[in-house]
């Protein structure tokens, strides 16, 4: 048996010489600008695809179409297209898609954000072909049977529904999405129980939606694991029969530019505390509502650890120290046109209470310019990994780079993103707190009312103040007479028939007497004094 110290000292002589030499060539990190990162993008016949050739043997494919809950004509639709993704077409039944599936080894998946609805697989890198075809065949061969509809997209839609009344965080930030957007954006991300979805929902109705969701501009082909040439030939091969433009004769998708409202929103419930506390944040980086400093500040309030044990040493995770049944996190929610920089705090009543306090506080004192230069580089910091984490992952970047071809034909430039990211100053990072404090703030707050604050109570603006200075208080009318005067112009505005019959209602037949030393003057028509009162009142403002 060897001994261990003459083992140990044979591994030391063994391994010294390795140490010692120099190595010919060092190994260093990946810049942003690396070739994994970017997609090559193309069209064919009309439609928009991208690629990312990655070595391996498994391929994610997935068609992203701008038909999110923001898009959507009728409540429910996002959600039953969605449903319907691989269910029986004109070519298969929906049991034999996954059989085949099943068979080859894939995995098949559908959801929906707000902007977009995304379908996809996941297989062997030999099987693109047959993906490629299926795809195509939820696009324009979908049959959209009224059976599928009653007994498998409706019951599963009323699962979700019942699954959303427990789950206050989902309820928070649908309602903090509602009172910042109201419509569009504001769309709850999954229809509520209270929503008469079958109102709207029939299988015609929706069949006409997905020509519109799915006519070649809206929708684009993004595959991550296959060859630029071979997705090209496969997408030109099984996608002409998409339809090249939405029908005519049915409502277009809706395009108006998101506006920010703001307000404050409040729902009793026992199941838990959520309370999110929002501001106008940064749109995507296609879409040209970017901006830097919005990211650079999510990244520096935090609350959130991404380190074990530890509880982080963001801004709000310091701030937050004593309130430990309160779990704080800070994001940038982004969307084509606008986006919403969420302040979400989850627990117990009292703690989240404390917790919005030291929120505001915290962005007074970011405002202020009481902040450590070391915290802002920091952030800087922080927000580039997220950005260029979020671009590597697969599933994020194939649905941002499908959304990027939609809206603006090209996809998002990391490598533009990461030098925003670190141009940010100081300064735009005071400026961005300050404009969010003085603006109008979304306040959702769920659960127990009697604790959880009101958006005044914690120093935020949830309504706009408006200042306007009155004109009959200007022309020195009372508001009575104010009124008078506003109903004659009514009334004189009118057709020859309806002014007549206004002014016969508006008739009065009222008079006064003035009482002098126990004697009752003339009896005067108030109509009549009234007249004259305003002629006298308009010869002396002449003079």
């Amino acid at each position: 048996m060897v001994p261990r110290a003459s083992f140990a000292r044979a591994a030391r002589r063994t391994l010294r010489p390795q140490c010692s030499r120099t190595p010919n060539h060092r190994r260093t990190l990946a810049s942003a600008n690396s070739a994994g990162y970017s997609y090559e993008t193309g069209e064919v016949n009309g439609i928009k695809f991208a690629s990312r050739d990655i070595p391996g043997p498994t391929t994610q494919l997935a068609l992203v179409a701008r038909a999110g809950t923001r898009f959507q004509i009728f409540p429910g639709f996002a959600e039953g297209l969605e449903k319907f993704a691989f269910k029986s077409t004109y070519k298969r039944s929906s049991l034999r898609i996954t059989r085949e599936a099943e068979l080859l080894g894939a995995e098949l998946f559908a959801y929906h954000s707000r902007e977009n609805l995304v379908i996809g697989a996941k297989f062997l890198r030999e099987d693109l072909p047959y993906f490629t075809e299926l795809l195509g065949e939820v696009v324009s061969k979908t049959r959209f049977t009224r059976h599928e509809l009653h007994e498998e997209v409706i019951r599963v839609i009323k699962l979700n529904q019942h699954s959303i009344l427990a789950n206050t965080d989902q309820m928070a930030l649908n309602s903090a999405h509602s009172v910042a957007f109201h419509r569009g954006l504001g769309t709850a991300l999954h229809p509520t129980s209270s929503v008469p979805i079958t109102q709207y929902l029939h299988e015609q109705e929706l069949a006409t939606f997905s020509q519109a969701a799915y006519a070649k501009p809206n929708f684009a082909i993004v595959a991550n694991g296959a060859g630029h040439d071979e997705l090209q030939k496969w997408v030109g091969e099984f996608y002409n029969d998409s339809p090249a433009a939405p029908p005519k004769d049915f409502p277009t998708i809706e395009t108006k530019p998101s506006k920010y409202y703001g307000g404050e929103e409040r729902i009793a419930h026992d199941g838990g505390n959520n309370m999110i506390i929002a501001f106008p944040g940064s749109g995507a980086y296609t879409g040209g509502h970017y901006k830097p400093e919005i990211a650079v500040l999510s990244s520096l309030l935090g609350g959130q650890s991404y380190i074990k044990w530890s509880p982080g040493f963001s801004l709000l995770a310091r701030a937050c120290k004593a309130q430990t049944q309160a779990h704080v996190s800070t994001r940038n929610l982004s969307y084509s046109d606008a986006g919403l920089l969420t302040i979400s705090m989850e627990g117990k009543a009292s703690h989240i209470r404390d917790a919005s306090q030291a929120v505001v506080e915290i962005l007074k004192a970011i405002s202020g310019g009481d902040i450590e230069k070391d915290d802002i580089q920091k952030a800087i910091a922080k927000a580039k990994f997220r950005t260029l984490e979020a671009g590597q992952n697969i599933g994020t970047g194939l649905e941002l780079t499908g959304a990027g071809l939609v809206q603006s034909g090209k996809p998002s430039n990391l490598d533009g993103i990461a030098e925003a990211i670190e141009g940010v100053t100081e300064d735009a990072v005071k400026k961005a707190a300050k404009s969010l404090l003085e603006g109008k703030a979304t306040v959702s707050t769920v659960g127990d009312l009697f604790v959880l604050p009101f958006a005044e109570e914690i120093g935020l603006h949830s309504l706009q103040q408006f200042t306007m200075s009155s004109a009959w208080k200007a022309a020195g009318l009372t508001y009575n007479r104010y009124l008078a005067v506003a109903a004659r112009v009514v009334r004189r505005s009118l057709k020859e028939q309806p002014r007549l019959q206004a002014e016969r209602r508006g008739e009065m037949d009222l008079r006064f007497a003035k009482w002098t030393n126990g004697k009752q003057g003339e009896n005067k028509s108030l109509a009549t004094a009234n007249a004259s009162a305003m002629a006298e009142g308009a010869h002396e403002q002449q003079q």
